[in-house]
C-alpha cells in the first residue's frame, strides 16, 4: 500500500481539497512516512522524523532514512525542511539531490544521532543541500 499525506490522513482533512488544509497547511503526522524522491524519479528514501525549532517553532529539518532492509542498516539524514518540496502530484516530497550523491551526505545512525544545534554541523548539512544556513 501507498503511504502518502492522504493515505495517512486519519481525520479527514484532505477529503475535500478545495476546502482543505493543504498543501499550505498539513498535519505533521500525516507527512511521516512520505516517501522523497530526486528531479529524476529515484526513490531516495521516506520520513521518519521532523526536528522543530523550539525558537521559532518552524521545521528546521525532516528525518529521512534511505537504505538498509525492514528498518536494518538503513541510513538517517537531517534534511533541511527548505530542501524539500511537496509534489502534489504524485504526493510526496522531491530533494533536489542524486541518489549516488548519498553516500557523501552527512549522516548518522538510529543510535547516534549527532547535537544538530551544533551550528558547525548545521552549517555543513546546508552547505551539503544547498540551502542557506541561519545562525
Amino acid at each position: 500500500m501507498e503511504t502518502n499525506y492522504v493515505t495517512r490522513d486519519n481525520y479527514g482533512m484532505y477529503a475535500d481539497t478545495a476546502d482543505g488544509p493543504g498543501p499550505s497547511l498539513m498535519g505533521a503526522d500525516t507527512l511521516l512516512g512520505n516517501d522523497v524522491y530526486n528531479n529524476d524519479g529515484e526513490d531516495l528514501g521516506d520520513i521518519k522524523e521532523f526536528m522543530i525549532d523550539m525558537a521559532s517553532g518552524k521545521i528546521a529539518y525532516a528525518v529521512l532514512s534511505y537504505g538498509g532492509l525492514m528498518g536494518m542498516g538503513d541510513k538517517l539524514f537531517a534534511v533541511p525542511w527548505t530542501a524539500l518540496v511537496l509534489d502534489t502530484e504524485n504526493k510526496r516530497f522531491t530533494l533536489n539531490t542524486r541518489k549516488d550523491a548519498l553516500k557523501d551526505a552527512p549522516g548518522f545512525d538510529k543510535d547516534d544521532w549527532p547535537s544538530m544545534s551544533d551550528q558547525t554541523w548545521a552549517s555543513g548539512v546546508h552547505k551539503f543541500y544547498g540551502t542557506q544556513y541561519k545562525a
